[in-house]
């Protein structure tokens, strides 16, 4: 059996990324009914909203899911109360140091994941016992490393590296991209972007249908000095190019960034002045749909393909 299957009682190795204002309860739980382990993003929720929101996806669904958690969440001791306290099972973690919270959360009989995007936090992930990793490439959306490594190449390094189950993010949202990430050596696959435009993600409207209409670098990696993420093009996108450009400090990205700039554009629909957050496989992406089909065509086409693959290995020994 697949080790993330079983790690987590789903039918598919297929995660939906916890993304911010995007994972609400509707996608998490849409998602986990669809066979894969839908997550719930805590990122943009206050503890009592987060409560809300597994409260609501345990009615959902009967089926396993989980909570993505920033560690440098500056409510954090609240976050993990919360998810203690309703029983969460399944805790995948980022941004930040995994020793903090890995042992803690698993005395409480949590399944802890946690996000890299290097070698060295692959390390101290494991060190710290968490029971996978999530391997996330430059291709993602959000907030990226600083090495800007891509997933092809980040797979097969850490796979070789670690010993527990590696989960293969950034640039997936396809059934060929799966098995690609298959073939490198990953276990699972972490899909965010595609998921951000299903019919249940939190999402405003208005940044789907700007999502859909992306081109091939429509996104870019920008505020490195600050948290390197990647950004959709917009006028705010381009203001912190240009700001980077001319040689920004740390103090006047942050003075541009301001404060709840990702609210603005992802969930109130600004999509100009808001930071849109997306992956580079947006270009590939063209239509709102709900999240068991866009579950079940990548799981379709990733079955497909072997079956090419395996016809083209007959044709190469022939």
């Amino acid at each position: 059996m697949n080790p993330i299957c079983k790690l987590f009682n789903i039918k598919y190795p297929i995660i939906q990324a916890g993304m911010v204002w995007c994972s609400g309860w509707r996608l998490a739980s849409a998602v986990s009914n669809a066979g894969g382990l839908g997550i719930i993003g805590a990122g943009s929720m206050y503890p009592e909203v987060l409560r809300s929101h597994i409260q609501k996806c345990k009615l959902a669904t009967q089926q396993p899911f989980g909570v993505n958690i920033p560690l440098l969440y500056p409510n954090i001791q609240e976050i993990i109360d919360v998810v203690i306290e309703e029983k969460v099972k399944i805790v995948f973690s980022s941004a930040g140091n995994p020793a903090t919270w890995t042992s803690f959360l698993k005395e409480k009989g949590i399944t802890v994941v946690h996000v890299i995007a290097n070698t060295k936090f692959a390390i101290k992930a494991q060190e710290a016992g968490v029971d996978a990793i999530v391997a996330e490439g430059f291709e993602a959306g959000g907030h990226n490393g600083r090495e800007e490594t891509t997933t092809m190449c980040l797979i097969p390094i850490i796979k070789a590296l670690v010993n527990i189950p590696v989960i293969a993010a950034g640039g997936i949202g396809s059934g060929k991209a799966m098995l690609a990430a298959f073939a490198l050596g990953a276990d699972a696959v972490q899909i965010g972007s595609a998921f951000a435009v299903a019919e249940e993600s939190s999402a405003h409207p208005a940044f789907k249908h700007k999502i859909i209409a992306a081109n091939e670098g429509d996104t870019k990696l920008a505020m490195k000095k600050l948290v390197p993420v990647r950004l959709l093009k917009n006028e705010f996108a381009d203001a912190i190019a240009n700001a980077e450009a001319d040689g920004a400090s740390r103090n006047k990205l942050a003075d541009l960034l301001g404060h709840a700039r990702a609210k603005l554009g992802m969930f109130e629909g600004d999509m100009e002045n808001g930071e849109l957050e997306i992956g580079q496989v947006s270009a590939m992406l063209n239509e709102v749909k709900p999240a068991k089909e866009i579950l079940e065509e990548i799981w379709q086409e990733f079955k497909v393909k072997i079956v090419q693959l395996g016809q083209l290995q007959n044709e190469l020994n022939s």
